[in-house]
This record gives structure tokens, C-alpha cells and sequence, in this order.
């Protein structure tokens, strides 16, 4: 894959948040913490599993309302990646309750997309301030993931400087 298809097919979002890297890194890594943030504006987290240890799972529900009531989307994948206070690599895949992986076809997602992407958080301590870079690899830069990604991560700015 060439680096521009590779770009095509990531989302690649840079923020400063005004917080200490160590903050930014319980944002990503505590379950209360991520599950305080995480997804699109209106979302909720009921669960958020998270074993955050090489080789360790993670098993994440969505909940949205929508016209025809509250909609879940569960969410499972493995942490490849972890450094801490600068790194985390972890896998994620559209899955049932019992965190057993569904095809992308199956969720009513287009047949094109990845059954498994991986995302990407890069830490730099900018001295008070935090430098993230966020690469979800797999899902396209112009799509509805990538806005989701925004909204999510304007929550966290929010987050990080309210929560104790």
C-alpha cells in the first residue's frame, strides 16, 4: 500500500489538549475516564472493558438514541501497543455483546470495510500541555467514523479539563 492509499483509508486527527500527558493518557487507559468521553455527540458508554496489557482485550457498547428507541453497537479488540504516557496500539472490530466479531456485511456496514481496523494515540508532553495524534487505520478520512472521531475528541478536550 502506498502511503497516499494508507492515508486515504485512515482518519488522522492532531489536537493540543490543555492538560498534563499524564492526564491524557487515564483518559485513554481508565474505563471511567473513557467511557466519560468516548464516542459521537449523544452517545453513551454503558460498558467500557477495558485490560489494558499487551495482548489484553477491550469490549466497548455504544448506546444512541434514534426514532426507533435506544440502538447498541458493541465494539472488541486487542491493545498491541502500550507505552505509557506516550503510545497505545489497539485493535478494534464490530462485535456482538459476548464480544464475538461480526462481519462488517452483517452490521449493515458497505462491503468494503476492514472487519478489523487499528487505532493509534501518540502522547507528547508539551510541559502542562499534551500533543495527541490519533490514527484510525482502516476507515476513510471523509467518512462518517472520521466525524465521530471529531465529536469524541472535542468531548475529551472538555472532559480533561473538568474531571478530577
Amino acid at each position: 500500500m502506498t502511503d497516499t492509499a494508507a492515508s486515504a483509508n485512515s482518519v488522522v486527527i492532531e489536537r493540543t489538549l490543555d492538560a498534563p500527558v499524564e492526564r491524557v493518557w487515564q483518559m485513554w487507559t481508565e474505563a471511567e475516564h473513557f467511557a466519560a468521553w468516548y464516542g459521537p455527540t449523544g452517545a453513551r458508554i454503558p460498558t467500557a472493558n477495558m485490560d489494558v496489557t499487551v495482548g489484553g482485550s477491550r469490549l466497548i457498547c455504544m448506546e444512541m438514541d434514534t426514532p426507533d428507541g435506544p440502538m447498541q453497537m458493541w465494539f472488541t479488540g486487542e491493545y498491541r501497543e502500550i507505552v505509557e504516557n506516550e503510545r497505545l496500539v489497539y485493535t478494534e472490530s464490530m462485535s456482538d455483546a459476548d464480544g464475538n466479531v461480526q462481519s462488517p456485511s452483517e452490521m449493515g456496514m458497505p462491503a468494503d470495510h476492514p472487519t478489523t481496523t487499528e487505532i493509534t494515540v501518540e502522547l507528547t508532553d508539551l510541559g502542562g500541555t499534551t500533543r495527541m495524534v490519533l490514527t484510525h487505520a482502516g476507515i476513510p478520512a471523509d467518512s462518517p467514523g472520521a466525524m465521530g472521531w471529531n465529536m469524541a475528541l472535542d468531548k475529551l478536550a472538555e472532559y480533561v479539563t473538568t474531571s478530577s
